[in-house]
This record gives C-alpha cells, sequence and structure tokens, in this order.
C-alpha cells in the first residue's frame, strides 16, 4: 500500500515509518500539520492516510478536520485516525463522509488501546479497502451524542409512528386507520408531538409541515 502519515509526534512519526516499511508498504509522505497532509494526500493520491487528531498550530483538533477536508478534496481517500482523544464532533463529520458518493474507508483508534502491531496491520488494511473500524469508545461516544442531539428523543414509539405516517403525507383520519384508534386519539398524539418538539403556533409555516422537516432531518 502507499501510505501517507500525518502526526506531528516526530518519535511516533518515524517509528509508523520503520514499521509500514517493514511490512512492505511504501510511505509516501510523512508530515506534522493539518495543511501538509491535506497536500500531501491531493499529490500523492494514497491507498490510505494515518492521521493524529490533535497538531499544530493549537493541538486540539487539525488532524481530524484535516482528514475531512482530504476527503472532501478526494473522494473516497481512505482514512485511519490514530489518537489518544475521541472528538466526537469531527469523528461524525468523518463518520458522515462513508455515505452516498462518498464513500471510502474510515477507521478511529485510540492509540493506547491497540493491542499490537496485528492488530493495526489488519485495522489498517481493512480501512484501505473500503471497511470502517471504530475503537468501541469511539462508538460509545458517538451514540451519546447523537442521543443527546437527537430532536425525537421525547417521543413515545406510538408518538414516532404517527410522525412517520404524517411525513408520508397521511391526514389524521389516514393515520386512525392506519394506526387503528380514533381521530381523537392521533390529534391527541399530534399535539404531543408538536410540544414535545417545542413547535410553537406560527402564522408563516404550519407546525405539521416542521415536524415532519424535524423527523426527515433525523
Amino acid at each position: 500500500m502507499r501510505v501517507v502519515i500525518a502526526d506531528d509526534a516526530v518519535l511516533l512519526r518515524e517509528g509508523l515509518v520503520r514499521l509500514l516499511t517493514e511490512q512492505g508498504h511504501e510511505v509516501v509522505a510523512a508530515v506534522g500539520d493539518g495543511d501538509s497532509l491535506v497536500e500531501a494526500v491531493v499529490t500523492h493520491r494514497p491507498d490510505v492516510s494515518i492521521v493524529d487528531v490533535r497538531m499544530p498550530p493549537s493541538h486540539t483538533d487539525e488532524g481530524l478536520r484535516a482528514a475531512v477536508e482530504a476527503r472532501r478534496l478526494v473522494p473516497r481517500t481512505p482514512v485511519l485516525v490514530l489518537s489518544q482523544y475521541v472528538e466526537v464532533s469531527y469523528a461524525d463529520d468523518l463518520l458522515a463522509t462513508t455515505g452516498g458518493a462518498g464513500g471510502g474507508g474510515v477507521g478511529y483508534l485510540l492509540k493506547d488501546r491497540v493491542a499490537d502491531i496485528d492488530e493495526f496491520m489488519d485495522a489498517l488494511a481493512r480501512v484501505a479497502a473500503g471497511g470502517t473500524v471504530l475503537d468501541p469508545e469511539v462508538v460509545g461516544q458517538l451514540l451519546v451524542r447523537r442521543r443527546r442531539d437527537d430532536p425525537l428523543r421525547e417521543l413515545t414509539p406510538r408518538e414516532r409512528e404517527v410522525l412517520a405516517l404524517m411525513a408520508e403525507g397521511h391526514s389524521n383520519t389516514a393515520i386512525a386507520r392506519a394506526l387503528v384508534v380514533t381521530d381523537g386519539a392521533v390529534e391527541k398524539h399530534v399535539r404531543n408531538i408538536f410540544t414535545k418538539l417545542d413547535l410553537p403556533p406560527d402564522t408563516t409555516q404550519h407546525r405539521r409541515v416542521l415536524a415532519v422537516l424535524t423527523y426527515l432531518r433525523t
């Protein structure tokens, strides 16, 4: 494989270069900041890139932001994030690039949880082949974030059913027939949906439309 490495820690970066070279792979670029990562990906079109999250200048999330930008400029370019930290926001953005026409492999592993070299090389190969490899801690934090940010989290299962049928364009009467309940029961569910989604009466846009839009965005 042709590999780009982005990590500002020189010893780790050079260690990865040596490891990959010994495993028969070609390191086409080894860089220490996000801008250089993007440039290397655009220039070399590697089979996979290994990226640290925190790099200069602020040592916060430059590497992850650069990985998202690299995949925007070179769709489907595989990226394996190897970090000590879980940056949930940009991890979500990176995973979002796996959908639709973007595709391409993505991985996010925590450095201190990579048990051995064989495990790491296997993960790298899976990402290069278009797979997704995520540390369990990353998965857990993403799920927590999505539950916290889910605007539908307060809805009951029945209210979600009603909202789904609303999104399909059904009237309250049609929803009542589909769910085998009374029109009054559906009206109560719809009022509860509006309340839980915090949709007060609006003179410019109907609450029913706003509720459906909220549903479709989740």
